[in-house]
């Protein structure tokens, strides 16, 4: 299992405050809004280890955490989230996008069944589970009540499950995207979006849940479908040139340029089928294996994304027609 499959990181702001505070009046002051952190990646082992680092991380109000990795080990300190180049300032980016082991789902003012005690958060957990696929049902859960739980109506809950493959933050979108009546806040699959894992401070009042984190028991992991069933659904292609030049680099120009075009959410599968077309040509010798691996490399690089990954997915295609 790889690192980035079973990780995160966490950002910190030491000094600053990234929770919500609660007033004796009613009024809150809301998260600290800050663009520079230190960042803090960590290996993540299993459903416990994700357990015993939320605990940890409910009473560090400098902290929260995002899916993405650190793209730069010697680069994690007074950084911002960037993803991609920042075109104004010059700024290189800092996360790298990766598939994860675990995902967070918002819920945010679900309604409740009558009668239910918003300080039984099992209770509130499971009307927010009733709302989700039904792979999820009695499968361990962490559950969190946001900042807010409590004091405005509804369940406004995150839940942390464990899944059973590394999983892309643009799957976990199409997945919830195709499930019907499925109130999740598909933010937090972006991979810079913060998640914000500290309880709420309260100031001359008591906070009226009085337990914000517990754990659900259940089956260790939520089987997610297989990634060809989560990727955008493919569009038609046009045929190869029929003028390619020797080597095809017709197709291949064509090919980088329709990867590179692509934003967040499309550019993988876009990338995964664009390579599958250049794979064909290469098993027809319109175009040699390793071009078509440096084509998808640099098309996703352009695209905003690792180069490392359209190797990856270039690999995958070309075994799939006894090329690599």
């Amino acid at each position: 299992m790889s690192q980035h499959g079973c990780g995160v990181t966490v950002l910190r702001a030491t000094g600053r405050r990234l929770t919500k505070v609660w007033h004796a009046d009613g009024s809150c002051t809301a998260y600290e809004q800050l663009k520079r952190f230190d960042l803090f990646p960590f290996g993540l082992v299993g459903f416990d280890a994700l357990v015993h680092l939320l605990r940890r991380l409910e009473r560090r109000t400098d902290s929260c955490i995002v899916r993405a990795a650190p793209r730069d080990p010697a680069r994690t300190r007074n950084v911002r989230r960037l993803l991609h180049r920042d075109v104004e300032t010059g700024e290189t980016p800092t996360l790298l996008d990766v598939p994860r082991r675990w995902c967070a789902l918002d819920f945010d003012g679900i309604d409740l069944p009558a009668g239910t005690d918003p300080r039984d958060l099992a209770a509130c957990a499971r009307a927010a589970i009733a709302r989700l696929p039904l792979v999820f049902n009695g499968m361990r859960c962490i559950v969190q009540a946001t900042a807010s739980h409590g004091i405005k109506p509804g369940a406004r809950l995150r839940l942390w499950f464990w899944l059973s493959r590394p999983t892309w933050g643009w799957e976990l979108r199409r997945w919830f995207e195709a499930a019907r009546d499925c109130p999740v806040d598909a933010s937090l699959f972006s991979p810079a979006q913060i998640h914000y894992t500290a309880a709420p401070l309260f100031e001359g009042c008591d906070d009226p849940i009085p337990k914000r984190l517990i754990v659900l028991p259940g089956r260790d992991a939520v089987r997610v479908p297989h990634p060809a069933l989560l990727a955008c659904p493919p569009s038609p292609l046009p045929p190869p040139p029929r003028r390619s030049v020797e080597g095809g680099s017709r197709a291949l120009a064509w090919a980088e340029r329709e990867i590179a075009r692509q934003r967040e959410g499309s550019r993988h599968p876009t990338a995964l089928r664009v390579a599958g077309w250049l794979a064909k040509l290469a098993a027809a010798g319109r175009v040699r294996p390793d071009e078509v691996k440096e084509t998808v490399a640099r098309g996703l690089a352009a695209a905003g994304k690792d180069r490392r990954e359209g190797e990856a997915v270039a690999v995958f295609v070309l075994k799939k027609e006894g090329l690599s």
